[in-house]
C-alpha cells in the first residue's frame, strides 16, 4: 500500500534534513510522551481549550508516532486495525455499549 501524502511528506522532510540519524526508537518514544504531555497541558486547568493549540500539539504527537512507525518498519493502518480487532474481542457490543467498565469487569456489570 502506498504511503499517505502526510507520511510521504514527513519522510521527505526528515530525509532533506538528515534527521533520521537522531530518530532512534527510544528518542521517538520519549518525544511522543513529551508531546502528549504538552497536549494534556492544553486542558490542565479547564475543559475549555484553544483549538489551534490543541491541533498543533496533536499534530506533534501524531507526527512522532508516524516517525516511530517508520523507524521500526510497521504499517500504522495494519497495527491499528489489528489492535481494533483485539479490542473488539475484549469489549463486545452486547456487554460494553454505553459503559465505561474495564473489560475484566464487563461480565459482572451485565449481571
Amino acid at each position: 500500500m502506498p504511503a499517505s501524502e502526510s507520511i510521504a511528506a514527513l519522510r521527505t522532510f526528515v530525509a532533506e534534513r538528515d534527521w533520521d540519524q537522531f530518530h532512534s526508537p527510544e528518542n521517538l518514544a520519549k518525544s511522543i510522551s513529551i508531546e502528549a504531555g504538552e497536549l494534556l497541558e492544553c486542558f490542565q486547568w479547564s475543559p475549555d481549550f484553544d483549538q489551534e493549540q490543541v491541533e498543533a500539539e496533536l499534530a506533534d504527537v501524531v507526527t512522532y508516532c508516524i516517525h516511530l512507525a517508520n523507524k521500526i518498519g510497521v504499517d500504522l493502518d495494519e497495527i491499528v486495525m489489528k489492535k481494533l480487532e483485539s479490542t473488539k474481542a475484549k469489549y463486545p457490543v452486547e456487554l460494553a455499549k454505553g459503559r465505561m467498565t474495564k473489560y475484566t469487569k464487563l461480565s459482572e456489570a451485565s449481571e
